[in-house]
C-alpha cells in the first residue's frame, strides 16, 4: 500500500524492519534473566517479589545473569523487545527488579572507580583532562590498527554494535533534565551524532554500513546474544546514568569521557580496516569520528560539563565520577578482548558467523 501525494509516496508494510528494532528477546543466562525472559513472553503481570534476591553476584560487572537482566529491563525504554508487550515498561514489579540490579551494579562501579579528588566547579574542564590523561588502559585501538585479524575486527564490531546501532540515545536522556548552557552544548553534540537530521549521516547508520561491509548482521540487537557481560555492562552504565535524574551529572561526564578519548582511537580503527583492505565506505564511520570528536571534546569539557557545574556546582563530583566510570569499565572491556585474543580465543560467547557479503569474503585472505 502507498500513501501520500503523487510527488512523495511512502510505502507501508506490515513487516517490521529489523534494522531499527525491536531488539530480540534473547535466552537467559541464569535463573533471574531466564525467569524475566519467560515472564516477558506473557501479558504484563506481577513478578515474584523475591526474584531480585537471587541476584547476588561476586562481581556485578561480569555477572552474565545480572547484566542481561538489567539490559532487558533497560531495553524496554529504548526500542522494546520483540514480542513483548510495551506495557511491561512501567510494570512496578519489573521496576523493583531493575532497581535491585541497579543497586548492585552501581555499587560495583563505584568500588571500581574508587575515591576521586575534590574539584572546584570552575576547574571541571581541567579535571576532566586529568582523568583522561591518567587513564592507563590497554591499547585496544593500537592492537586493532596494527595486529588484529579480520575475524578479530569482526568480533570488535559485533561487541560495539550493541551501542553504535543506537548511538547517542543513552546520552539524549539528559536533554529534558538540563537547561541553559549545558542543554545547548548537548544539543550541539547530539545533532552531529544524529546526522543533523539526515539518515545517511547518522552515526548509527554509518556504523550499519561498516557492519555490512564486515559481513555481519546489521539489524538492531542482532549480536546481543553473543556478547558477554562486560559488553552489556558498558551499555548498561550509560542507561543507568541516563535514566536517573539524580545521575544527570554522571551521564554528562560519561559523554565527555567518550568524546575526549574518541578521535585518536577512531583514527586507528579506520587505519586497521584499511590495513585489512577495506575501502573508504567501510571506514567512513570511524573517519567521521576523527574530525567530529576533535570538536566535540572541547564542547563536552568546557560548554557541557563546565556549563553544568557552574549552574549546578553540587553536581561536580558526579561529572567526574561519570567520566572515570566510563573509562574504568571500558578498560575492563578492552582487557577482556585482548586477553582472549592473546590466548587465541574468541572474545564473544560464541564465535561470530562467517562473513557472508562478497566485500568481506573477498578480503578474508588479508587476515
Amino acid at each position: 500500500m502507498k500513501i501520500g501525494s503523487p510527488e512523495r509516496e511512502v510505502s507501508v508494510s506490515n513487516t517490521t524492519d529489523h534494522r531499527y528494532g525491536p531488539a530480540p528477546l534473547v535466552s537467559g543466562r541464569g535463573p533471574v534473566s531466564e525467569a524475566l525472559r519467560h515472564a516477558l513472553r506473557q501479558a504484563p503481570h506481577e513478578l515474584p517479589a523475591d526474584l531480585g534476591e537471587h541476584l547476588d553476584p561476586a562481581d556485578a560487572l561480569t555477572d552474565e545473569d545480572l547484566q542481561l537482566t538489567l539490559f532487558l529491563c533497560y531495553e524496554l525504554h529504548y526500542r522494546g523487545l520483540a514480542g513483548v508487550d510495551d506495557e511491561w515498561e512501567w510494570e512496578p514489579s519489573l521496576l523493583a527488579l531493575r532497581a535491585r540490579a541497579e543497586r548492585l551494579f552501581e555499587a560495583a562501579v563505584r568500588e571500581l572507580v574508587g575515591p576521586l579528588p575534590a574539584v572546584l566547579p570552575g576547574a571541571v574542564p581541567a579535571a576532566l583532562l586529568d582523568v583522561v590523561a591518567a587513564d592507563a588502559g590497554p591499547s585496544l585501538a593500537g592492537y586493532l590498527q596494527r595486529r588484529a585479524t579480520l575475524a578479530q575486527f569482526r568480533e570488535f564490531a559485533a561487541h560495539r554494535s550493541v551501542y553504535h546501532l543506537r548511538e547517542a540515545d543513552p546520552h539524549t536522556w539528559a536533554l529534558p533534565r538540563l537547561g541553559g548552557p549545558a542543554k545547548a552544548a548537548l544539543v550541539e553534540i547530539q545533532m552531529d551524532e544524529y546526522g543533523n537530521g539526515r539518515l545517511d549521516r547518522m552515526h548509527a547508520e554509518l556504523f550499519r554500513v561498516t557492519l555490512g561491509r564486515l559481513g555481519l548482521d546489521t539489524s538492531y540487537g542482532a549480536h546481543l546474544d553473543v556478547v558477554p557481560a562486560i559488553t552489556l555492562a558498558t551499555n548498561n552504565l550509560m542507561s543507568l546514568f541516563g535514566l536517573h535524574r539524580r545521575l544527570r551529572g554522571a551521564v554528562l561526564g560519561h559523554l565527555a569521557a567518550y568524546e575526549m578519548t574518541s578521535s585518536l582511537p577512531n583514527r586507528r580503527y579506520g587505519n586497521g580496516l584499511r590495513r585489512l583492505g577495506f575501502d573508504e565506505v567501510a571506514t567512513r564511520f570511524y573517519d567521521e569520528h576523527v574530525e567530529a570528536d576533535a570538536v566535540h571534546e572541547q564542547i563536552a569539557a568546557y560548554d557541557l560539563c563546565g556549563g553544568l557545574t557552574l549552574v549546578e556546582p553540587a553536581l561536580t563530583a558526579d561529572v567526574l565520577f561519570g567520566a572515570a566510570a566510563a573509562l574504568a569499565v571500558d578498560r575492563l572491556f578492552a582487557a577482556h578482548l585482548l586477553d582472549n585474543w592473546s590466548a587465541d580465543r574468541t572474545s564473544l560467547r560464541t564465535p561470530a558467523p562467517a562473513a557472508v557479503l562478497p566485500a568481506a569474503s573477498a578480503l578474508s585472505a588479508a587476515a
